[in-house]
């Protein structure tokens, strides 16, 4: 038997510190930002799709997409984000499908799904069970401000883009509270290992 997991948190909670500890002990973890990269290069399905709607002009000179242009295009119109979402969205989620079962062909028994915007995407249904990364609020800001040299109001806003993290941390199944040292948050991996795996065998 095996278990998918869902892992997410918010801006600045420490998700790629705890996706950092699980890839040290082996574990795979199936990045869904990185697999949103992918899927838009030149060629690919959704390339193409983004292409024949928003035109060559989001192009940039060797054929890539302009991330930046066409992001200012999408976060001005919501009915321009919808279509770009339903484009990218279903590729996305394709390829993380096939990338957990290819993992577990190869014989993991636990497989995690790194997804920044579980909730907000309503994605749960791709995962058994949910680890929410979690750090109190102040504390998101502050790493966020120091992390991405952002005033307070800019770091603020973005905060404000995400559900909040105390709601995500209700609905999770399991807890990471990064808000301590590296070495505690280092235990809860290992805690959290060991009960998805005492649940695998019973």
């Amino acid at each position: 038997m095996d278990m998918i997991l869902g892992l997410t948190g918010g801006i600045a909670t420490g998700k790629s510190t705890v996706t950092g500890m699980l890839r040290e002990r082996g574990i795979p973890v199936i990045d869904a930002d990185q697999i949103a990269r992918e899927v838009v290069e030149p060629g690919k399905p959704a390339y193409e799709a983004i292409v024949r709607h928003f035109g060559r002009d989001i192009l940039l000179e060797d054929g890539q997409i302009d991330r930046k242009g066409l992001g200012e295009i999408v976060f001005s119109d919501e009915s321009e984000r919808q279509k770009l979402n339903a484009i990218v969205h279903p590729e996305v989620r394709r390829v993380m499908r096939e990338e957990a079962e290819a993992a577990e062909a190869n014989g993991a028994d636990i497989v995690f799904m790194d997804i920044p915007l579980l909730f907000e995407s309503k994605l749960q249904h791709m995962v058994e069970k949910i680890v929410v990364v979690y750090a109190p609020c102040d504390m998101q800001l502050a790493r966020m401000m120091e992390r991405d040299e952002l005033e307070e109001e800019q770091a603020q806003k973005r905060l404000r883009a995400q559900f909040p993290i105390d709601q995500k941390k209700l609905e999770a199944d399991f807890l990471i509270d990064n808000s301590f040292s590296r070495e505690e948050t280092e235990r809860q991996v290992e805690a959290l290992l060991a009960e998805i795996r005492a649940e695998l065998r019973s």
